[in-house]
């Protein structure tokens, strides 16, 4: 998690939402890492989990990635948890929990949906406290200029 935390800090300083995440092997090699670049790709699908699967997809040269999990600072919103389920990644580790996008247990519980194919193991309030800080000094600085 300190890894995801330092690229969510590394996309504070380039103005964009601080949500860092990163792709584990089953040996533990970070595969990729990136944080959110929605503002400086004008993409509103470029956040750090699908960069991250995107990136990890094009090194294993498939859209599979069994045995890998990813790490990120902030509980997914539904269009990242999707991405992570068709993946079929096998684990998601995240720091704090979105009240108000979050789509691994808060809003929306998509793993839970016992109508999709794939089941994904959740670890979440890995390192809580600092990465909702992030996300709240940002908003906060934000409000403030």
């Amino acid at each position: 998690m300190r890894e995801a935390i330092k690229e969510a800090k590394e996309g504070w300083l380039d103005g964009e939402v601080p949500v860092g995440a990163l792709l584990i092997s089953q040996s533990d090699e970070i595969l990729a890492r990136d944080h959110n670049r929605c503002i400086s790709l004008n993409d509103p699908t470029a956040h750090a989990e699908i960069l991250v699967i995107r990136q990890t997809a094009q090194k294993l040269k498939n859209y599979r990635l069994n045995g890998v999990t990813i790490v990120v600072t902030i509980e997914p919103c539904p269009m990242c948890m999707g991405a992570i389920m068709n993946a079929r990644l096998d684990m998601l580790i995240f720091g704090a929990f979105d009240p108000k996008w979050g789509a691994a247990g808060s809003v929306y519980n998509l793993p839970a949906d016992e109508k999709l194919n794939h089941r994904i193991t959740i670890i979440s309030r890995i390192m809580e406290q600092e990465c909702r800080d992030l996300m709240q000094g940002f908003f906060r600085e934000r409000r403030h200029e």
